[in-house]
């Protein structure tokens, strides 16, 4: 039982970035704009929580769930800059009509450049310093009662990221289905002609659109680094931007099947992970696991290939005079 909760807190801890990143690019391609540039944002994203915290590293004030305070401060700033950065993506694409997954790919080479180039200026290396104010598990009192016992130590094998993930998926759902700026964006990406003759700016919804895209990928490149690793290198995300990609593919554009597509990509990463722990794989190779995450990422797309829920018009350029 023990292995098991432990698994299912490390499934949890993987999937939070992806689920975050999945929703970010959710916003954008529902406005109609394709982003592929969220492996680049979240590296970003990640760069600028770990500098931060190693900056604000002497101090420990208390904050949610009896941790410190400076991860959630780190996390924040690391979304700002990243809907900052995504703003070289808004303005190539929306404004000078450059081709969408051109403009995304530009900005994943950008972040991979410019981050570790700041790293050799600021600390004269290829990574930042290690820092010690990461994101602890949940704490919560201990109980005798034996199904309390057992579902609280499944929640304390969990990071508080996660319960900002699902609050971002209870928040995304109900914004795309029950309010009017959710119903603006979808028109947006699906119809942005007949939306703009109903007075909608399709332009600005899809400025914010990639704007929200770039503060949750932020967020999630923050929340990975100060969960997962104990210091920023160029590796730190490795291709979550692009499993958080194939996550809001796989979960048809929807915040909750973004979350299950997430939990399955985050399981796979653990089994990759830990499957030498194992007795059965314990004479494999473990470039094999390695390759677990990635090989089920093409393999869920493929599978879902045929049955896409895409927006209409996600990746076309906006023409007014069209009708």
């Amino acid at each position: 039982m023990d292995a098991l909760i432990s698994n299912i807190g490390l499934t949890f801890m993987y999937s939070t970035p992806i689920i975050v990143a999945a929703l970010g690019g959710m916003y954008a391609e529902r406005s109609g704009v394709t982003n592929i540039g969220l492996e680049g944002i979240m590296l970003v994203g990640a760069f600028v929580a770990a500098a931060l915290n190693v900056f604000l590293g002497a101090s420990h004030p208390t904050g949610f769930y009896g941790s410190s305070i400076i991860p959630w401060l780190c996390v924040i700033v690391a979304g700002i800059i990243g809907c900052i950065f995504s703003l070289i993506h808004a303005i190539a694409s929306i404004k000078y009509n450059a081709d969408q997954t051109i403009s995304g790919t530009a900005l994943n080479f950008l972040a991979a450049g410019i981050t570790v180039f700041l790293c050799q200026v600021i600390y004269n290396q290829q990574r930042t310093p290690m820092f010690s104010n990461d994101f602890i598990k949940i704490k919560l009192p201990e109980t005798d009662i034996p199904v309390l016992a057992q579902v609280r130590d499944l929640i304390c094998s969990t990071y508080s990221p996660f319960i900002l993930a699902l609050i971002l998926v209870i928040v995304s759902s109900f914004i795309m289905k029950k309010t009017k700026f959710g119903l603006r964006l979808r028109a947006c990406g699906e119809y942005p002609q007949a939306a703009a003759s109903m007075g909608v700016s399709v332009l600005k919804m899809r400025y914010i659109g990639v704007l929200l895209s770039g503060l949750l990928a932020g967020i999630a490149g923050g929340i990975m680094v100060l969960t997962v690793d104990t210091q920023f290198t160029a590796g730190t995300i490795h291709g979550f931007g692009f499993i958080a990609i194939a996550t809001l593919i796989f979960g048809k554009w929807k915040a909750w099947g973004v979350m299950l597509a997430g939990l399955f990509f985050g399981f796979s990463n653990v089994i990759a992970t830990f499957a030498n722990n194992f007795d059965i794989f314990k004479n494999m190779p473990p470039e094999i696991f390695f390759m677990l995450p990635y090989v089920l990422t093409i393999l869920a797309l493929v599978i879902t290939s045929g049955k896409s829920g895409a927006p209409k018009a996600v990746g076309e350029i906006y023409d007014e005079s069209k009708r």
